[in-house]
């Protein structure tokens, strides 16, 4: 499968080039596509971010198979199902694992950005608080994603197998020099779940359609396909809906924080001596 991802470069680039173009319609008192072209912005420097983030590190990646073998045995010690069984199960259906390497690669940014653009032009009121969700997230995942950790499917003798490569879909560079490029070294945690997750819970509480649950499928789908793929383990995923959990608790402490600032604002003062003066008029 060929990888269309834009490179780091490329994005900040385009991002940089959408910040412009916001600019100069702001100074031509074109607001709506002032803001559209800086949100563009927004969200493509940090894919270039994202990017970045995958070919630095702040440990040795020497080390992130060993990282990838303890989370596998840590999770067979705790209970979790092994993923290996789980792919091991559809490995012998080659057009259901061909729809899961196809579903990983697409839908991932697919939806997130179909998701961003509805409730930008739909439900303007709501998008900050569903971008800033986004930035939030993906920031802490991309902190957490300096320790290089392989993703299963680098782990052959515990019984994955890399399907992508195998159907010829993958859509990550081959090793060079024999070394696996730190690009691939970022599996905990999985920005896949993370995001999946953000967008049907945007869905569902923006959207008033009694057909918004139709959403949950996303996340059950994505979770599906990033273990038999052999791209997350369980893990992966948890740390990412903990970080989830973690960003919609900064915004909702954020949004008490405005809400006791605007009850204690000029208004609120006006109003107090205004039911002041009353009080003593009526005495």
């Amino acid at each position: 499968m060929q990888n269309l991802t834009l490179t780091w470069q490329s994005a900040g680039g385009a991002a940089v080039a959408l910040y412009g173009g916001a600019y100069a319609a702001a100074r031509v008192r074109r607001a709506p596509l002032s803001a559209l072209l800086r949100e563009a912005g927004t969200l493509l420097a940090l894919f270039a971010l994202w990017q970045l983030v995958g070919h630095l590190s702040l440990m040795s990646a020497e080390h992130a198979l060993d990282r990838a073998s303890w989370i596998h045995r840590t999770e067979l010690a705790i209970g979790l199902p092994d993923e290996a069984s789980w792919q091991a199960a559809v490995t012998s259906c080659p057009a259901v694992v061909k729809a899961a390497n196809y579903y990983y690669a697409s839908m991932h940014f697919t939806v997130m950005i179909a998701v961003l653009l509805w409730v930008f032009v739909r439900h303007r009121a709501r998008y900050p608080w569903v971008r800033n969700t986004v930035v939030i997230t993906t920031a802490i995942c991309l902190a957490v994603q300096f320790i290089p950790v392989a993703p299963p499917r680098m782990l052959p003798q515990e019984g994955f197998v890399d399907v992508a490569a195998e159907y010829g879909q993958s859509v990550y560079g081959g090793a060079v020099g024999g070394m696996v490029k730190v690009a691939q070294l970022s599996a905990m945690p999985s920005v896949h779940v993370a995001w999946c997750v953000l967008a049907a819970v945007a869905v569902i509480r923006v959207s008033s359609s009694p057909l918004r649950w139709l959403v949950v499928l996303h996340p059950v789908l994505t979770v599906a396909v990033v273990v038999v793929t052999a791209n997350h383990f369980w893990a992966d995923g948890l740390v990412a809906v903990v970080i989830l959990l973690f960003a919609y608790a900064v915004q909702a402490a954020c949004g008490r924080r405005r809400a006791r600032r605007a009850a204690s604002g000029p208004d609120a003062a006006v109003a107090g001596a205004q039911a002041g003066e009353h009080v003593t008029t009526g005495s």
